[in-house]
């Protein structure tokens, strides 16, 4: 069965781009296939990663741009790390490349040989610290990713905070409808267009032309009547 190397990419927030994610694992492997997830938290919450999760198979290969693209909790990261090393699955991380699997292979691997002399028993020492070690790096690079997220997660907050100290409004605020170009120029379709105003044509025929969704169709035309 032909071996796939894919590309995973996401991000946690409608403000962020994704497009920096694809054009880094792009550039070093232009042969990916890259699965996007947009606006997620755990893997729980991301049904683009479980679909692709259940469908690796031995000798698959799944690139990150880096470490907290897979995972921002520590212990679920090494333990999804693990899962899929057990599998056979080859993981890259380009901002993280000594967390690879290719590297915490050769540290299984390339245990000393024993002896069968009374050095064994040092020489086996060493080479559970060598794997120890390996394995310590990999949650290393998980634990950072957690305490980033952390991080960020509680500046946001001070953030909010003090800008409501401020006196500044956090949000839409409630009531006011949203104004932007799109929304203008959609109320200014319905409104000539549509049978409830100066127009001809049906509901169905205006989303149509304006190329907004049911609901917020139906949210313009009720903020039109009201003079919104």
């Amino acid at each position: 069965m032909k071996q796939v190397v894919y590309g995973y990419c996401r991000v946690s927030t409608m403000k962020q781009s994704i497009k920096r994610q694809i054009d880094n694992i792009k550039k070093l492997y232009p042969e990916a296939v890259i699965v996007e997830e947009k606006y997620t938290g755990t893997t729980l919450d991301r049904p683009n990663w479980l679909r692709l999760y259940r469908k690796l198979k031995s000798g698959d290969t799944v690139i990150f741009d880096e470490v907290s693209r897979m995972s921002r909790d520590a212990e679920e990261g090494f333990r999804i790390y693990e899962e899929l090393y057990r599998k056979g699955i080859n993981l890259i991380f380009i901002k993280e490349p000594h967390i690879n699997t290719d590297t915490y292979k050769k540290a299984v691997n390339n245990s000393i040989p024993m002896t069968n002399t009374n050095v064994d028993y040092i020489l086996e020492g060493i080479n559970k610290y060598l794997l120890s070690l390996a394995k310590e790096q990999i949650k290393i690079a998980f634990n950072q990713a957690e305490k980033e997220a952390d991080f960020i997660r509680q500046r946001t907050k001070e953030g909010i905070a003090q800008a409501r100290l401020d006196g500044k409004q956090i949000g839409h605020p409630e009531g006011v409808a949203m104004v932007t170009k799109k929304s203008i120029k959609a109320k200014e379709i319905i409104k000539k267009q549509s049978r409830d105003f100066d127009g001809m044509l049906s509901d169905v025929d205006v989303m149509k032309l304006t190329g907004i969704t049911r609901n917020t169709y139906y949210k313009y035309k009720k903020e039109l009547k009201e003079g919104i």
